[in-house]
């Protein structure tokens, strides 16, 4: 029961957003002691990585690894390969030079990603990664797999 001296608002609102973010940030580092020692580190906040094939004849690009590292993890979020270079090991080079960046570079122990059935769970599994958690229905239809790497 939500109490009467308070009324429910939907609309998108970026103030809020931020400091909800604010608030919860706070109260985690509050929580957390491993939290609270990222607190003023370089693994405080996200730091982008990327990684691209580029075509040297005309500079297209033919595929990519879009990623960031946070508290020694990779985060892996977009990876693409475009259709013609699929099955050449474009791929799993573009996910071996972010592994050797975010753990040589970037001192990460373990990597994640996501990825739905129909992309690429197996492709991700040759390269090392294991399942760690399955949500069927998501999106309807559909099972998103997590999985995840020890570097190094």
């Amino acid at each position: 029961m939500v109490c009467r001296m308070f009324r429910l608002e939907t609309e998108v609102d970026k103030a809020r957003r931020d400091l909800l973010r604010t608030r919860l940030r706070e109260a985690n580092t509050t929580a957390s002691p491993i939290l609270r020692a990222l607190r003023g580190t370089p693994d405080e906040r996200d730091v982008p990585l990327h990684v691209w094939a580029v075509n040297d004849s005309d500079d297209d690009l033919a595929a990519g690894l879009v990623g960031y590292t946070w508290a020694t993890w990779l985060h892996v979020t977009y990876l693409w390969v475009d259709e013609r270079h699929r099955g050449t090991g474009l791929g799993a080079a573009l996910l071996r030079e972010a592994e050797r960046i975010a753990s040589q570079d970037r001192g990460c122990r373990s990597s994640r990603l996501e990825t739905w059935d129909f992309q690429a769970p197996r492709f991700y599994e040759k390269q090392g990664y294991e399942v760690v958690c399955v949500i069927p229905d998501y999106p309807p239809g559909i099972t998103e797999y997590s999985l995840m790497k020890r570097l190094g």
